[in-house]
């Protein structure tokens, strides 16, 4: 029997047969506790790890569609957990922190984390967070399936949409899908200022003004990656994805 839940904006979503899988890898039994009810609650099937190797052996058993991680973890950290899961297969990863420190968000962007999201933070916005991801891979697929025409050619940097590839100068540059949808979303309307506000509701569907430090860190992972003078920064504005001059 087809069920339905109600997501965090009030739209309401079905799921028939094969629910989609969430792995919780967490030590803090209270913090791991209060995730899982709440993903149950939305609908989803959940099963939990307290530290890292089986964190890795969970994921390989139960294939799962999407990974809450922390990063402090027994065994190794969730870093670690990161990259091996990652090497199996490309799944969807929100890391957890509980230190607002922008070097672990940062490694973590590179290691294959989607998104993150420092602790204390309100369940509410982390089971937003996990439709968001989901709804993101959801697209990507469909963009996938549906070739577009052509490459997007600004200067030495080049987008293939249809199979979500990166070059500069002509070098594949490997970006995560969060990275992606973001390079897209500013090459959409090169040179044009858009803040932080409107990346955030674009490329995360997440309206709240509270995530924009999550924007500006991805920004600093993209821009190791493809140049930093490629994107510039607006102060107080947001950021705009800079062309040659003709």
């Amino acid at each position: 029997m087809e069920q339905t839940h109600t997501s965090h904006s009030g739209t309401t979503t079905a799921t028939q047969g094969a629910q989609r899988r969430v792995l919780v890898v967490e030590d803090d039994p209270t913090i791991v506790d209060a995730i899982a009810a709440r993903l149950r609650a939305e609908g989803f099937l959940v099963q939990t790890a307290g530290d890292g190797p089986a964190a890795v052996d969970t994921a390989e058993a139960w294939q799962p569609d999407l990974l809450i991680l922390d990063i402090m973890l027994p065994g190794f950290d969730g870093l670690e957990v990161c990259r091996r899961v990652q090497a199996q297969r490309p799944v969807p990863v929100l890391m957890l922190t509980a230190r607002d420190d922008e070097t672990d968000m940062l490694v973590g962007l590179g290691v294959g984390a989607d998104d993150y999201m420092t602790k204390p933070f309100s369940m509410r916005e982390l089971a937003a967070r996990v439709h968001v991801l989901l709804r993101r891979v959801e697209r990507a697929a469909l963009a996938a399936s549906t070739p577009r025409s052509g490459i997007l050619r600004l200067g030495e940097l080049e987008i293939d949409h249809a199979q979500r590839r990166v070059r500069v100068r002509s070098e594949d540059v490997h970006l995560t899908p969060t990275e992606f949808d973001l390079l897209v979303c500013l090459a959409n309307t090169p040179r044009a200022v858009l803040s932080r506000e409107q990346l955030l509701a674009e490329v995360w569907d997440w309206a709240d003004a509270s995530g924009t430090r999550t924007v500006d860190s991805h920004i600093k992972a993209l821009r190791r990656k493809i140049g930093a003078e490629r994107i510039r920064t607006v102060h107080g504005v947001g950021y705009a994805l800079e062309t040659p001059t003709p």
